[in-house]
């Protein structure tokens, strides 16, 4: 069995050395893009290294362990890979029995006739805003409370914008903070923004955050990390497979935490299209 180990930059080549114990034919890479077929991936990194090599995994239909090495890691904690030791027990699994592959949705980012892939979440408007502020902290900062932060600089900061969502039984508009896209149902270290959202069934979840006060917009900020964010009459959830996102203004749109493009776009899924090692 080839096996690709795909590195963030910062990621020191020491940290396979522990899976290298289970299976000794791993091969640290640059990408998948070279002549010899890889059976599996493992990435070592966050959700921006699982991003940056997403459409390479897809292509060449191998399964990939995350194993996270990143500042989030929310990806990895989705599939129920909360650290490295968990991912180890998946690829130890893996390689003895192949039995613990999941097969999972891939969200498409359509843009003047490119598509971009992503695992995550992609958003426009003020979490956009707020990725962007938290790219730009220290990784030791960004990695601990820095996305709360960001959050809050963005809600004193953020003008609303003119949102138009449109999808399979919805077609709303609403001056709103943001939008959100999830076919995982967390990012920004633990925020379940799309509390949910499933990897597999086909559905984006959309959560639309509606224009509030900023004195209630600070008291709703803490209840996203546990998903209780819904219950305010300001958020609105829908499931589609398929989004229209258009904006009154040219909003940044993520995904995955990294910079995609500016609204409008339209959004959509590849069912099942991508193989992931998961825990037992």
């Amino acid at each position: 069995m080839n096996v690709a180990g795909l590195l963030h930059p910062e990621v020191s080549p020491q940290a396979v050395e522990r899976f290298r114990s289970v299976t000794s034919t791993i091969t640290i890479r640059e990408n998948l893009d070279d002549f010899e077929r890889s059976d599996a991936a493992l990435v070592f990194g966050g959700d921006g290294t699982v991003h940056h090599y997403l459409p390479q995994i897809y292509e060449h239909k191998i399964p990939a362990l995350i194993v996270p090495k990143g500042s989030g890691n929310d990806f990895a904690k989705a599939l129920g890979i909360f650290n490295e030791k968990t991912a180890l027990q998946a690829w130890q699994q893996f390689c003895a029995t192949g039995s613990n592959v999941r097969e999972i949705d891939v969200g498409v980012i359509h843009k003047d006739g490119t598509n971009t892939l992503f695992c995550c979440i992609a958003g426009a408007g003020m979490d956009s805003d707020a990725n962007a502020r938290a790219n730009r902290m220290p990784v030791w900062l960004r990695g601990s409370a820095g996305y709360l932060l960001a959050a809050l600089q963005s809600a004193a900061c953020f003008k609303p914008a003119g949102f138009h969502v449109a999808g399979d039984n919805f077609d709303v508009r609403r001056s709103a903070l943001f939008v959100a896209a999830g076919n995982a149902h967390r990012y920004g270290k633990g925020i379940r923004i799309a509390p949910g959202a499933v990897l597999d069934d086909g559905l984006l979840d959309i959560c639309l955050v509606a224009r509030m006060n900023r004195l209630k917009l600070l008291s709703v900020l803490p209840t996203v990390f546990f998903g209780a964010h819904v219950r305010f009459k300001e958020v609105e959830i829908f499931r589609t497979r398929t989004l229209l996102l258009e904006t009154d203004r040219p909003l940044d749109l993520y995904a995955d935490g990294e910079y995609i493009c500016l609204t409008p776009v339209e959004i959509s899924l590849l069912p099942k299209a991508l193989k992931v090692i998961v825990p037992a």
